[in-house]
């Protein structure tokens, strides 16, 4: 691995001495950012197991209501481990092999359910849930693989770029529940593992793509540039020291604004495939809801990451609060048998994680720099897979003592204190200008 840094720097350097080094940053950027998508488009897709049968499996295998929370806890307490290796291992080796393998190791994860299923083993169901979050935290990952050679003012659209090409697979996913479950079925498997065998082979094909292709590696890139724009102006490495409360500021409230929007968007989401099957909808119906709830999660990414850049982080972060408030109150008072308004409630609940973690990315990504950016980038991913361990661990619980209408109710109430974190932030930044003036 030495090696290839070595013979990065050396092609950087050499090219640098006949070409404008934005030139070079730029066409990188555009590389990295294309076998990215490419590698989004086949990660999408494994995503829909989790999110759209997890919870239907584990209830048919234990037998309980109450339980249907922990398919959800454990993936993304998976998520949350893999986050951190993913991270640092980033850190260390680069993008590539960090994201590459991550998404190998949620492939072995499905297929690892696979096989539970069949034998009906609950502890195997378990532990696979749990190395499958590898693949979910790959693919949330990704987003900032895009970033690492852009520039500021084009960083939440490369975000929004990476998290876009995220939607083909994660809406066709669900809305092919029916069909991969009479493929499974045709093997004799059982019909919930039908998206599983889809999730297998796209998380192992999104990582066979990163591993090949995503050269040079992004991140080792923009260390490499980073240190090389150091070396020719000391200014700019004081500036930078001088700038650290700033950034850890803005990690704090970046951080704060993915952990709140993720606890609101997993704890309604989880619950509402037990609800509607409650109530007599079909397979089907719950692969639809849940599909175009998997699409407004990324579909909308392309315009959200240009307003963030255009509008700024703290207003789409404050608008990303109202409109999960907004998607918690359709989905408390909307009738239990009302599809439309189930999708209209998902929908809503998909745009508003959207808006919150671009945004939150972005304040994440301003705050870093590329000496240690992957690292503190899994740290905090960390703690977003934690809060959506949370809500998939309380919402089972809360909605099987109360009601599905009371668990959306409290999470749109929840998502109102986005706003509180991010006018903190803003309060704070007018202190500092007026001390500096």
């Amino acid at each position: 691995m030495k090696k290839g840094y070595c013979t990065l720097t050396y092609r950087t350097r050499k090219t640098q001495r006949n070409v404008d080094p934005h030139h070079i940053q730029r066409n990188l950027y555009r590389r990295s950012l294309i076998v990215v998508v490419i590698s989004q488009m086949f990660g999408g897709a494994g995503l829909a197991a989790g999110v759209t049968v997890g919870a239907l499996l584990a209830q048919d295998m234990l037998g309980t209501e109450s339980s249907a929370g922990v398919p959800s806890a454990l993936l993304t307490f998976g998520s949350a481990v893999a986050s951190l290796l993913i991270g640092r291992f980033s850190q260390r080796f680069g993008r590539r092999s960090g994201l590459g393998w991550g998404f190998i190791a949620g492939g072995i994860g499905a297929i690892g359910v696979i096989f539970s299923a069949v034998i009906s083993s609950v502890p195997l169901l378990f532990l696979s849930l749990f190395i499958y979050g590898a693949g979910t935290a790959a693919n949330l990952q990704a987003r900032y693989a895009g970033t690492d050679l852009a520039k500021p003012n084009q960083r939440a659209k490369a975000i929004s770029i990476a998290m876009v090409s995220t939607t083909l697979g994660a809406v066709a996913g669900p809305n092919m529940v029916g069909m991969t479950g009479r493929f499974a079925a045709s093997f004799g498997l059982p019909v919930l593992t039908g998206l599983f065998i889809l999730a297998a082979v796209s998380f192992i094909l999104a990582g066979i793509v990163l591993l090949l292709f995503l050269r040079p590696d992004p991140l080792i890139t923009a260390k490499t540039l980073s240190v090389e724009s150091e070396s020719e102006s000391q200014p700019k490495t004081v500036e930078k020291k001088n700038s650290s409360p700033k950034n850890n500021k803005g990690l704090v409230v970046g951080a704060a604004v993915m952990v709140l929007t993720q606890v609101v968007m997993v704890a309604i989401m989880t619950m509402t495939p037990i609800h509607m099957k409650h109530h007599g909808f079909s397979l089907e119906d719950v692969g639809v809801v849940i599909g175009i709830h998997v699409g407004l999660m990324y579909l909308p990414s392309l315009f959200t990451g240009i307003l963030v850049d255009k509008i700024g982080r703290t207003a789409m972060s404050i608008a990303s609060g109202f409109v999960l408030l907004f998607a918690g109150l359709v989905a408390a008072l909307a009738p239990a048998n009302s599809q439309l308004l189930l999708i209209l409630a998902l929908a809503l609940l998909g745009l508003g994680w959207n808006i919150g973690l671009i945004s939150g990315t972005a304040l994440i990504v301003d705050a870093t720099d590329p000496a240690d950016r992957a690292k503190k980038q899994g740290a905090i991913d960390v703690l977003v897979a934690l809060a959506g361990a949370a809500g998939g661990i309380s919402s089972g619980v809360v909605a099987a003592y109360t009601s599905y209408s009371f668990l959306s109710f409290a999470c749109g109430a929840l998502a109102l204190g986005l706003i509180p974190v991010v006018l903190w932030s803003r309060k704070r930044k007018q202190k500092v200008a007026s001390v500096i003036k």
